[in-house]
């Protein structure tokens, strides 16, 4: 299946007004600062609000006007919204019993979709007894038990802790790879790394940059783009002791979801970046070191962000140095300097690869 949307609506001030697809198995994230229209986006798809202008087909089946029960889509928030009487294998089975499926079969769909998201331990328990990690992936096979032509994620990690949302990311990102066209609604930059192809940025009621995930959050055109991906984002494939990039490799940490051979991104802070001048005496650490030219310096702050061009991971890297620093070393554009980052330093994630 494929989603087509225009979508125009005017509420006070605010007006929005986008247009964009999603493909067969597509995953479209949509970033953008709060007020920029995301969620306004969501609940004219979802038919939660009335658009003054819409034209929302999946696989040629018009969905504009249809109320929301109608339109066979899954919806999946930060809050799991499990009914709390129910069993999480009833709370699953609620949904294909929805959509007109017998209760055996309804049953037997939940069950196949508990296997799937790791939670079939957890069917006989009132939502009361499940972790916010265990609610979540019951809400997950629930959206996906009622066989929905369109699912559409609205921050579903915000409520998570630190340790749960890895695990949900990873889940969700294996999921989708055979799943239905898929918008994701986020304000964090991995999470659209890890589970979008696409991403849409929003500013103001409209889509201001749109384009593959990575080569978005690798070369933003926007301020709020780059804002949120202030990070150094160097994509390539997970080894076991890092990322292998196009050039060599990266030693890092990887998440508990990230699984070698596959595509990868090693995500680090500006900060964490030393910059030495090519012909010092220090070298920084050996294992993730790479020659680079400076290519501008910018304030940011009460620091400069110094950029740099070259070859492998120092394509586009930025380090933030104290203007002492910058001063002691006289660098200025065409400098040649070495970068290097510790390992410790370097997360590596697992992104969407479909």
């Amino acid at each position: 299946m494929t989603l087509s949307a225009e979508i125009a609506l005017r509420r006070g001030e605010f007006a929005l007004d986008v247009e964009f697809d999603v493909p067969d198995g597509g995953v479209l994230a949509l970033l953008g600062p709060n007020g920029s229209g995301k969620s306004s986006v969501l609940g004219c798809l979802a038919g939660l609000l009335r658009p003054d202008r819409a034209r929302i087909t999946l696989d040629g089946r018009g969905l504009a006007g249809l109320p929301p029960h109608a339109r066979g889509i899954g919806l999946l928030s930060q809050d799991a919204l499990l009914f709390p009487h129910l069993s999480a294998l009833d709370n699953v089975a609620f949904a294909p019993r929805s959509t007109g499926a017998g209760r055996a079969e309804a049953k037997r769909r939940a069950r196949e979709w508990l296997t799937e998201v790791d939670a079939l331990e957890l069917a006989d328990r009132k939502p009361a007894q499940l972790s916010g990690g265990q609610a979540q992936r019951v809400a997950i096979a629930r959206a996906l038990a009622a066989e929905p032509g369109l699912l559409l994620l609205d921050e579903p990690f915000a409520a998570l802790d630190v340790d749960a949302a890895p695990a949900i990311r990873g889940l969700l990102r294996r999921v989708l790879r055979s799943g239905p066209p898929t918008v994701l609604v986020t304000h964090d930059p991995l999470d659209a790394l890890a589970l979008a192809d696409h991403v849409a940025v929003l500013g103001g009621g409209r889509i201001v940059e749109r384009g593959e995930t990575r080569k978005v959050l690798a070369a933003p055109r926007t301020a709020f783009t780059a804002r949120i991906a202030g990070l150094n984002l160097v994509p390539g494939v997970a080894v076991e002791s890092g990322l292998r990039t196009s050039g060599g490799h990266l030693a890092g940490i990887p998440a508990k979801d990230v699984v070698a051979g596959e595509a990868a991104v090693a995500v680090f802070a500006p900060s964490a970046v030393a910059v030495y001048l090519r012909e010092g005496e220090h070298r920084g650490s050996p294992r993730n070191t790479v020659e680079g030219i400076v290519d501008a310096l910018e304030p940011h702050g009460p620091v400069i962000r110094v950029r740099a061009r070259g070859d492998d991971w120092a394509a586009g890297l930025a380090a933030d140095l104290t203007p002492a620093a910058v001063a002691e070393l006289a660098l200025e554009p065409g400098t040649p300097v070495n970068l290097s980052v510790k390992a410790a330093s370097v997360a590596v994630h697992a992104v969407a690869d479909h």
